[in-house]
């Protein structure tokens, strides 16, 4: 995770963003701990209740659990439930906005995966 803050969404919401992407791209796996709190705040130099309110929300929205003593750990099953929301919320909000933008600059199938295939580690033409 990478240490530098933007103004547009509270810190604690991107760090609530960060451990889901360390989920989906499988950083963080089934039953691994989240780092602690406590050394959350001190890497990032934010107070803990920032961290807990962000872990607060994962266990919320059952994608982590609490173990007492012990900590949190990521449920089963968790990636999975990310994937649906996070594709379902790409095509409601994100996608209308990036077809509009192809068809605007009048780019065509063939261009686009040239460009795909041009992203380091990626051949364009991979399925999840």
């Amino acid at each position: 995770m990478h240490s530098e803050w933007h103004d547009s969404q509270p810190i604690y919401r991107q760090l609530r963003h960060r451990v889901v992407a360390m989920i989906l791209d499988g950083v963080l796996k089934e039953g691994d701990p989240l780092p602690s709190v406590r050394n959350v705040a001190a890497e990032y130099r934010v107070n803990p209740l920032t961290v807990l309110k962000a872990y607060q929300e994962l266990v919320a929205e059952q994608l982590v659990e609490t173990r007492r003593g012990l900590g949190m750990f990521v449920n089963a099953g968790a990636r999975d439930l990310l994937l649906k929301g996070e594709r379902e919320k790409f095509l409601a909000e994100e996608w209308p906005r990036i077809s509009e933008t192809i068809q605007r600059l009048g780019l065509t199938q063939k261009e686009l995966d040239a460009a795909a295939a041009k992203q380091p580690g990626k051949s364009g033409k991979e399925k999840r």
